[in-house]
Parts: C-alpha cells; structure tokens; sequence
C-alpha cells in the first residue's frame, strides 16, 4: 500500500482542499496516534472541518481506491460552510444550532458513551472468544498428541505393498 499512498500524496501536493500525509505512529508520531484512536497498521482517516476526531476509512487500499475517495474530500458541512451540506444535514444542522451549547455538549456526551459502552461489551466479547478459542486449541492439541502415536503405529502395522 505504502507505494500508492505516496503516490497519491504525490498528486494531491498541489491541492488547496486535499492534504495526503503519514504518520510513524512508532516514533515521533505515537502520541498524535494516541489521540486520534489509531490503533493498528494501516489506518486512515480523513478529517474535514470542524471535525477533529477524523473519519475511518475502510475502503480500497489500491491506488485507484485512494484516488476515489481523496477526490471526494473537502470541507464538512458546517455553519460557517452550508454550501458544503447536503438538504437533509442542513435541516438536521440547523436543528442542532438551535440548540443550547448545554444541550448540544449533553447529546454529544450520551452519543459518545454509548460508542464507548459499546466498544467495552465488544472488547469483552473478543476477550471471551479468545478464551473458548485458547481452550479448544488447548484440547485439539493434547487430542493430537494423544492419537498421532496410535496413527503411526496402525499406519506401520499395515504391511506395505511390494
């Protein structure tokens, strides 16, 4: 993937809208890397303003795929850029400034507990999956070690042809 994000990075040099960029999330980068959620090799995400949290994305990692979807970044839907809304996040935009900066930060607080109460039953699935899988990996293993030695001996015991 490395060589199509550079080179997407290379068409994208000159854009007013558009920056293409990497971060070693290993070295000087690890703390920015921290704060953006990035948790795994490679992430990408896209951030359009005021959006500071960035977007994932998980489409093609082809250069063609990039060149796609980098096409189609610019600046979010804001109030300061309702041009760039759709009438349907207009409408839903326009709700949200009507209401108190109280209210707003209440919702935003509910909207991202839920994503993290989420995030925890599902971290606690994966740990509780990963436990069967270890205890069935552990059982397959001694079942193999405890029949291999009778299949060799009853593969031994059959004459061979001659």
């Amino acid at each position: 993937m490395k060589p199509d994000w550079d080179a997407l990075a290379d068409e994208f040099k000159d854009s007013q809208k558009v920056l293409i960029a990497d971060v070693d999330c290993t070295a000087a980068g690890k703390s920015l890397c921290e704060r953006m959620d990035v948790r795994g090799y490679p992430t990408i995400k896209s951030f359009s303003p005021p959006d500071d949290t960035g977007e994932a994305y998980e489409g093609g990692r082809d250069l063609a795929s990039l060149r796609t979807f980098a096409e189609n970044l610019g600046p979010g839907c804001s109030l300061d850029a309702k041009e760039n809304c759709k009438p349907s996040d207009l409408e839903t935009l326009e709700k949200y400034a009507g209401m108190s900066q109280a209210r707003r930060d209440a919702k935003m607080n509910k909207l991202t507990n839920a994503i993290k109460k989420a995030e925890a039953e599902h971290e606690a699935v994966q740990k509780e999956l990963q436990a069967k899988y270890e205890a069935s990996n552990t059982k397959f293993e001694k079942l193999k070690e405890e029949v291999q030695p009778v299949i060799k001996l009853l593969k031994a015991a059959t004459p061979s042809a001659k």
